[in-house]
């Protein structure tokens, strides 16, 4: 399906709340979602794959145990929106030289977006590397070189940050829409529907039509 950007985020963003995100992380994980969909790249499959399969564990479990060295989870794999936010956050870092390395991290493209936004953060383009994948930003299109195929993986064993020179070839810029299939729209509706409040014989009598009552 041909979907707007606009429905996209909002999309995402009520499948994080369901998810169970935190306000501004699922704000995050939509605008992630959102770009990645305006560069023809499977955003919302992958928030949907990383909220399925962190449904249930609590947020601290799955983000960077620490900033120094290489980021972990405590357990099992990181997030990629856990880590893609504590990057932004370290965007300073990246300026400065030095790069960032995250280990055991789940669906890597998520990590992009906020590449992105660190990039215009810093007023310089950066590179997010995993098995084989490079990709650039600076902040608006992108360069993309994936010789292994890996750029939809489900995991990457190391996935590496840092800023680099301005490119001069023309990169790939966003679309004004985003293609998600319909499988994948009703994974992100299954995990919305969790924001609505079951319907109450009160809220029945405050909606249209006959409410509790029965005047057949």
């Amino acid at each position: 399906m041909n979907r707007s950007l606009n429905e996209i985020e909002a999309q995402a963003k009520r499948a994080g709340r369901g998810a169970g995100l935190s306000w501004g992380m699922a704000e995050e994980a939509a605008r992630a979602a959102r770009w990645l969909a305006a560069h023809d790249l499977a955003g919302p499959a992958m928030l949907a794959d990383v909220l399925t399969q962190n449904d249930g564990i609590a947020h601290e479990r799955v983000a960077p145990v620490t900033l120094d060295g290489v980021w972990r989870a405590a357990e099992g794999d990181l997030c990629p929106l856990a880590g893609g936010a504590a990057l932004n956050d370290c965007a300073d870092r990246l300026a400065a030289g030095q790069s960032v390395t995250m280990a055991d991290v789940s669906f890597p493209l998520l990590v992009v977006p906020f590449g992105a936004w660190a990039a215009l953060h810093i007023k310089r383009s950066v590179r997010v590397m995993w098995q084989g994948v490079q990709i650039d930003t600076d902040g608006f299109g992108i360069w993309i070189s994936d010789p292994q195929s890996e750029i939809n993986t489900s995991k990457a064993a190391t996935l590496t940050c840092q800023h680099v020179d301005a490119r001069e070839d023309a990169p790939k810029h966003p679309n004004l829409r985003g293609e998600v299939s319909e499988e994948i729209w009703a994974r992100l509706n299954s995990f919305a529907q969790r924001t609505y409040a079951p319907a109450t014989d009160a809220s029945r009598l405050l909606g249209a039509g006959a409410g509790v009552s029965d005047n057949d």
